[in-house]
């Protein structure tokens, strides 16, 4: 293995509310926008031998992108005569722009729900590989499994994921009385209020739940897959006509009003980063907190003793959203259709998604969760029980994601806009509010799809 640019320190952009192979909340995965292409012929049998260079493009940083490199190392022993030349830490939206263009791109890693229906077209079908090799559909867990392709087209395969769910601090809630995590958002709420504790001057000392949108891990897409809720219908956006949203949002801003929105922001903007060992939930400031399985190894880490659990997030009651799953993201990797040596690219590829070492090596490394159902059953796998919650998500049948769509992490973005804006003031009118969001998406949409 080669790296073609030093590998950068590591940085906080990974998690961005919506990275799996990813299904529209509930479906069955749709790899949306992608127009069906031909692609080159594949042989009936696959090579004895091979060689050459491939060229591997991923988002991974400092850490995560030496674990990256160490599966590559592996890969490379298997096959003395190929060699990979490692892009790392470049920005997805770096990446699709390079394949788009013809750059030297062999094989690409990147975030599925933010470039996966930007990239399919230029991305080759896997199904004739994976037919020939034996690949099966439902050698993923889960979510996962449902990995069929958009008209036929199997774009990429999944990694790791990532789940997000609750984290509680079992100390704090012991002291409020609770033996138990919420499974409602009504529940969280009011065990939130009973936890908070205020200052003599009427500031927020420990906050039970920060309900805001824009708070680390809180965004339209990981909140929304609380309640089910409707992205689109028949290609189009459909926010405004699923009643969960606005039931939702109405929830969150209500929960807001209750504490003050000038206090959760003066309290938000006096926290510790995210990613650092002052993160608000480890130092005890915030009893309980949305986050993902990683969360375990920064705790591990940063903050060991900890008394803490963690649970499938809570769910919208009414909305029709069953508990146990929740959100689910996660990184696919594919086959750039220019790719010059696509035999060797498939064999990578192939490698870092199906070999159960190769899988568990990954995932114990990144800190995230095995997409191989032979990879979750390893005992290889590191498995903590707070770890195990996030595992156990990944393969509930109530699992969702954001869709996949021809405008990326432009649909979920535009819910965030509104969303973040919506919840400073007074209300107003919900339903016009999410129309004009539907419009803004459409937009976005159309003047994709007229390219």
């Amino acid at each position: 293995m080669t790296s073609a640019n030093p590998i950068p320190p590591p940085r906080p952009l990974r998690r961005a509310g919506a990275l799996l192979i990813a299904l529209a909340a509930g479906a069955t995965l749709a790899l949306s926008g992608c127009a069906v292409a031909e692609d080159g012929p594949v042989a009936t049998a696959a090579p004895t031998h091979l060689s050459g260079t491939v060229q591997l493009w991923h988002h991974y940083n400092g850490r995560e992108a030496k674990v990256v490199a160490s599966i590559v190392d592996d890969f490379e022993k298997r096959h003395p005569d190929v060699r990979v030349r490692v892009h790392a830490g470049q920005q997805d939206t770096k990446i699709t722009q390079v394949v788009s263009s013809g750059g030297d791109v062999d094989v690409m890693l990147t975030n599925v729900n933010a470039t996966l229906g930007t990239a399919c077209k230029t991305m080759s079908d896997l199904a004739p590989y994976m037919r020939r090799d034996g690949v099966p559909d439902d050698a993923f867990q889960g979510i996962f499994a449902q990995a069929t392709a958009f008209e036929g087209r199997r774009c990429s395969l999944p990694t790791t994921s990532d789940v997000y769910g609750l984290y509680y601090n079992t100390r704090l809630l012991a002291e409020a009385g609770y033996t138990t995590p919420p499974r409602t958002l009504r529940e969280l709420e009011d065990m939130a209020l009973k936890l908070t504790t205020y200052k003599s001057d009427g500031s927020i000392g420990t906050l039970g739940f920060n309900p805001l949108i824009g708070f680390q891990q809180n965004t339209s897409a990981t909140l929304g897959g609380t309640a089910g809720v409707t992205w689109t219908k028949d290609g189009d956006s459909a926010v405004a006509d699923s009643p969960q949203w606005a039931e939702l949002i109405a929830w969150q801003h209500d929960f807001v009003r209750k504490i003050g929105y000038d206090k959760l922001k003066t309290f938000t903007a006096g926290l510790g980063d995210e990613w650092s060992a002052n993160n608000p939930f480890q130092n005890g400031r915030v009893a309980m907190t949305l986050d993902g399985e990683w969360r375990v190894a920064f705790i591990e880490e940063q903050a060991p003793h900890l008394e803490y659990g963690t649970a499938p997030f809570p769910v919208l009651a009414g909305s029709g959203q069953e508990y146990g799953g929740g959100f689910v993201s996660a990184a696919d990797i594919g086959v750039a259709k220019r790719s010059g040596n696509k035999e060797a690219a498939w064999a990578l590829v192939k490698y870092m998604t199906t070999d159960t070492d190769a899988a568990v090596k990954l995932a114990n490394g990144l800190k995230n969760i095995p997409t191989l159902k032979s990879a979750v059953a390893s005992p290889a796998l590191q498995a903590s029980p707070q770890y195990r919650t996030f595992i156990e998500a990944s393969a509930h049948p109530a699992g969702n994601t954001s869709p996949v769509t021809e405008i990326g992490s432009t649909l979920t973005a535009t819910m965030d806009d509104f969303w973040t804006d919506y919840q400073r003031g007074s209300g107003g009118n919900l339903r016009r509010r999410l129309e004009k969001v539907d419009t803004d998406i459409d937009n976005a949409l159309g003047l994709r799809r007229a390219k």
